[in-house]
């Protein structure tokens, strides 16, 4: 990872509890300016961090795929819905179609996406370090923490600025 230091999973897991009830206490912080903090983090964090260089998200978690992702990406690779479906799918607990096996078939070993053009809006979004939804589901965004070394960046700079 660019200039991320070489721990961070490990320090993102110690610190998952301590990370949960921060965001837990940024949920009731709303309209106190927290939210406006993120782009400029964002840019930041992605300023010092290569997603090549890294691809966990991919290596470990699927995004769901919804009916207009399976058309365009379909469509993308030249296959029916049906077939692209019971090729690269499966429903998950939560009634959602995600990757059957993790790293997603569509990473390559240069951790390039294949179908990066017409990838589901779960990637596209990934991973939400620069809206809202980065408060508004605190136990995915201390998961994701230990996932994107991004989102452990973000909240550990959120935590200095904050004073805390």
């Amino acid at each position: 990872m660019s200039t991320m230091h070489d721990d961070w999973q490990q320090k993102a897991r110690d610190k998952q509890k301590e990370n949960k009830q921060f965001l837990t206490k940024l949920q009731s912080r709303r309209g106190k300016g927290v939210e406006k903090l993120l782009p400029q983090l964002h840019e930041e964090a992605f300023e010092k961090i290569d997603c090549l260089q890294c691809g966990n998200c991919c290596k470990s978690i699927s995004p769901r795929f919804k009916a207009p992702d399976i058309r365009r990406i379909s469509k993308y690779l030249g296959m029916k819905e049906g077939d692209f479906i019971n090729t690269y799918l499966r429903i998950d607990s939560d009634e959602d179609y995600v990757v059957k096996f993790s790293p997603c078939p569509f990473l390559g070993a240069d951790n390039y996406c294949s179908i990066y053009d017409v990838r589901p809006g779960d990637c596209s979004n990934y991973p939400y370090t620069d809206s809202y939804d980065f408060f508004k589901r605190p136990k995915i965004t201390y998961e994701n923490s230990t996932i994107c070394p991004a989102v452990f960046y973000i909240l550990e700079k959120l935590k200095s600025q904050m004073g805390l």
